[in-house]
Formats: structure tokens, C-alpha cells, sequence
């Protein structure tokens, strides 16, 4: 972090600078950090970045008393309209979301949502969910959904968190993505009564659980994403049902460490 207070911008990508700054933040992440890769990867320039970064808006959070690269956050999301030029939501790839589609609610898809390793556990991650509401206030987005992850493919090791997810935070049918049936695993792996939900939310990301504080629900079953190195889960906020308290508290986050 820089040695000043942060001074944050939070912005969509205008510019494929712009661009560029979000894909070398999240091959930090990614790449470097947690080992993933892809066939797309730009290892020489360090960037990470996929055929989806074209019709996706990047919504990307910069700390301007930052010395260096002052990209801190990132987040892609991509509305309905867009994923009808793209062909398909990338989420798709990993879930069948025929019942998010066929819902007649306005969608968003997030996606490779990530902090800066320096930034984490502060004002960064509200800042980026403080403008994904705004975002979707101003798009009338009904329900947003994507993909969150756990480090590592052993289910054996995160076993207690799925099964929390499974049993106490499963979506709705008429909302209910489920894997798609090659790569189908379930979550269900411990009975309830077997899990100790204080351990399960501590091994519960921190993105996962910003989700689920807002109301969030996971569809069915887990996809493992080998090349990322991670284990993913279908998360879906139905904006209906965010508590106005928990907006109000990311606003209040979000303001504590804006500085001048």
C-alpha cells in the first residue's frame, strides 16, 4: 500500500488502457499469486485476459496515492444486452442457467472479481461493491450472478464450507443454476448436523462471504477449474432481498478510508 492514506477512483474502463490495467491486477492475482493460468494468459506483458474481456464493462478501483501501478481492484460485469453480442454469459461455460434466463429478470453477470493482496481486509472491497450497486441501480438490474472461488481443486480440504453453502445458502429453484452435467460434483459432502458452522465461515472467502451478507445463494453442485486452480461456486444476489442495512454499511465502509 502507498505510505498516504488511499485516495481511491473508482471508474469503468474507458480506454483499453484502462483494460489493461484490470487484466495486469488480476494476473497479480491470478497468475502470480495463486497459481492459475489460461490458455489467453499474457505471461510477457503480464496480463490475464480472455475472448470475454471485449463485452464486459471493467469496473476497476485505483488508489491514486499509490506509487507504481495504482490499480487496487477489479471487477467485469456484463449485462444481458452484452452477453447477446458475446453469444453466451461466461458462466456458461461452467453452469447451465436456464433458469436465471428464463426468469424474465434483468441480469448482470460478475466476474474475476480481485483485490490487491495490500488492500485486503480494508475499505477496497466495499468501494468495489458500493459501485457494483450503483452500477446495477443505474441499469436496473434485477438479479446479479458469476462465479466465486476457493483456492485449491481438493474437496476433501473444503469440504465443511461447500456442505454450509449447500444446506443453509441454496438458491431457489425458479433462480437455481446448476453445473453443467460433464462436471457435475456435488456440495453436498457432510450432513448438516455434522457441520460446524463457525469453522465453515472461517474457511469461507472473504468474497463469498461479502455475497452472502448481502442475501446471496449458491446454485448446484461445484465446478472444478483446473487451469485457475480453484473451485468454484454459482453465487446469485437477488437485488430484491439485500437488507438496506448492509448497502448502508458498505457506504459507511467504503467512506472510512477515502482520503484527500
Amino acid at each position: 500500500m502507498s505510505e498516504a492514506s488511499p485516495r481511491y477512483e473508482l471508474r469503468i474502463a474507458e480506454t483499453a488502457q484502462d483494460v489493461r490495467d484490470a487484466q495486469r491486477l488480476r494476473y497479480e492475482v491470478f497468475i502470480e499469486e495463486l497459481g492459475g493460468s489460461g490458455p489467453d494468459v499474457d505471461h510477457d506483458a503480464r496480463l490475464e485476459c480472455d475472448e470475454f474481456d471485449a463485452y464486459f464493462d471493467h469496473l476497476i478501483l485505483y488508489d491514486r496515492n499509490r506509487v507504481g501501478d495504482q490499480a487496487v481492484g477489479a471487477y467485469r460485469v456484463m449485462r444481458d444486452d452484452q452477453a447477446a453480442k458475446a453469444g453466451r454469459y461466461y458462466t456458461e461455460s461452467e453452469y447451465d442457467l436456464s433458469a436465471l434466463k428464463a426468469s424474465g429478470r434483468k441480469l448482470l453477470e460478475l466476474g474475476r472479481s480481485c483485490v490487491h493482496a495490500d488492500y485486503r481486509g480494508g475499505a477496497a472491497l466495499a468501494q468495489l461493491w458500493v459501485g457494483l450497486l450503483n452500477y446495477s441501480d443505474a441499469h436496473d438490474i434485477e438479479v446479479m450472478f458469476g462465479v466465486a472461488s476457493f483456492h485449491g481443486t481438493d474437496l476433501s480440504a473444503i469440504r465443511e464450507p461447500l456442505s454450509y453453502l449447500h444446506h443453509a445458502h441454496l438458491a431457489p429453484v425458479a433462480l437455481r443454476s446448476r453445473v453443467q452435467e460433464p462436471f457435475y460434483q456435488s456440495a453436498d459432502l457432510m450432513p448438516a448436523e455434522a457441520i460446524d458452522t463457525k469453522e465453515a465461515m472461517r474457511q469461507m472467502p472473504a468474497l463469498i462471504k461479502a455475497y452472502l451478507r448481502l442475501g446471496g445463494v449458491i446454485g448446484d453442485g461445484v465446478f472444478i477449474d483446473t487451469p485457475f486452480n480453484t473451485t468454484d461456486v454459482c453465487i446469485i444476489v437477488d437485488l430484491a432481498l439485500v437488507p438496506p442495512k448492509q448497502r448502508a454499511m458498505y457506504e459507511k465502509l467504503a467512506r472510512r478510508e477515502v482520503r484527500g
